[in-house]
């Protein structure tokens, strides 16, 4: 029926691209249009929320994500905190995207806690039950750093990262009963405000001296301040945006990590791991020649992401469609027809879908069925109302 190009693989060589050669790519279609800036910018606020808190069992569809921040609405079912959580991450992008064109500015620490407060929002209590049935409960600060360890149990006996870990969510399912569970020591409490000061103090400086370039700078940021780990829940959020706050600053395309390779994300930073050792100072004071692995995803991962973005902006083609980062090439132009005829009518039966485009309903039920399953379209409450949730 269709071919989804994916981004690591797609038709144009992108297996075989790297990190300059995309940089070199995006450079060469500046300056861009304000419509194309404007369709980046509507791109990246969707997929960079979805995927950021999805990665931390937020569970808003992608759909559900998008009509929520580029609409202001909630459709379907949806938990009340979750659609709290990813309205404030929209804030916390926003106030960071600010933030990062203030170049004269130097990083302060009063930035990354008023990004953390504006991200949870308020300070929340969690509660555990204990083996024996004994309950225990501990407040989660926003804006604050952690006044209890956070250390926590994996089956790699490192990291059950805030990446993936959510204090106020149950244990992922990979990390099954059947899991070797061993500790991962953070930086405690007491070390947290010392290393968080040397953290600031070194992007400053480092960024000043200019030896690192921005990816590097962004890629060693981001494993200094996890393997501090500062706030009691939401460090991973604060890394991504972090990262971002980097990359902008240095006028670099804003990445997103994408959920779905959730899994090579915490490999690379498994595998930095293992070449700096445990103690949570050594982490928190790595240089880019000791996160040699994390290093390595993190330049392949700008790389990708650039190169869709010069695609998204540059290639002109009715059949090729843009789904959270994935570009996908249909073989027969009739799902663009109905995709367009779509986005153009407010409500559409079969019948108005074959007036429209001259496939027979036969067919178009077909197609239907392939983009209803992709989850690239959605009915909508009004009966012949559809949304549309992948993009040109």
């Amino acid at each position: 029926m269709y071919i989804r190009s994916r981004n690591d693989k797609d038709s144009n060589g992108m297996k075989y691209l790297n990190v300059k050669k995309a940089l070199a790519a995006w450079q060469e279609l500046q300056p861009l249009s304000e419509k194309d800036r404007e369709r980046l910018s509507r791109r990246f606020t969707v997929d960079f929320n979805y995927n950021s808190n999805h990665i931390e069992g937020n569970t808003l569809t992608y759909g559900q994500t998008e009509i929520l921040l580029l609409f202001g609405k909630v459709i379907g079912e949806a938990d009340v905190r979750d659609v709290q959580e990813m309205t404030a991450s929209n804030v916390g992008l926003k106030m960071m995207t600010e933030e990062a064109r203030v170049k004269e500015m130097p990083l302060t620490q009063n930035f990354i806690r008023t990004l953390h407060k504006t991200l949870l929002r308020e300070d929340y209590t969690v509660y555990r039950n204990l083996p024996g049935g004994v309950q225990t409960s501990y407040t989660v600060h926003a804006g604050q750093y952690k006044t209890r360890p956070n250390s926590v149990i994996t089956r790699y006996g490192d990291r059950l990262t805030s990446l993936t870990f959510d204090a106020t969510r149950p244990l992922p399912s990979e990390f099954g009963r059947h899991s070797l569970l061993r500790k991962f020591e953070y930086a405690s409490p007491e070390e947290t405000p010392g290393l968080m000061t040397d953290l600031a103090e070194w992007y400053n400086a480092a960024e000043q001296e200019g030896k690192l370039s921005p990816i590097e700078l962004a890629a060693l940021f981001h494993y200094r301040y996890i393997r501090i780990h500062p706030f009691e829940d939401g460090n991973g959020r604060i890394a991504r945006l972090m990262v971002n706050f980097i990359l902008s600053r240095h006028d670099y395309p804003m990445i997103v990590v994408r959920s779905r390779k959730k899994s090579e994300y915490l490999e690379a930073l498994h595998q930095a791991d293992i070449e700096v050792g445990p103690v949570p100072s050594d982490g928190a004071h790595a240089e880019v020649k000791d996160i040699r692995p994390f290093l390595k995803y993190f330049n392949e991962l700008v790389a990708t992401e650039v190169y869709n973005d010069v695609l998204f902006v540059s290639e002109r083609d009715d059949n090729v469609w843009w789904y959270d980062g994935e570009r996908i090439a249909f073989r027969t132009p009739n799902y663009t027809k109905i995709l367009n005829a779509m986005r153009t009518q407010p409500t559409l039966t079969l019948a108005d879908m074959r007036d429209e485009t001259g496939i027979s309903i036969a067919a178009i039920q077909k197609l239907l069925d392939q983009l209803l399953q992709k989850k690239y379209v959605e009915r909508g409450e009004k009966d012949g109302s559809w949304r549309v949730f992948v993009t040109q």
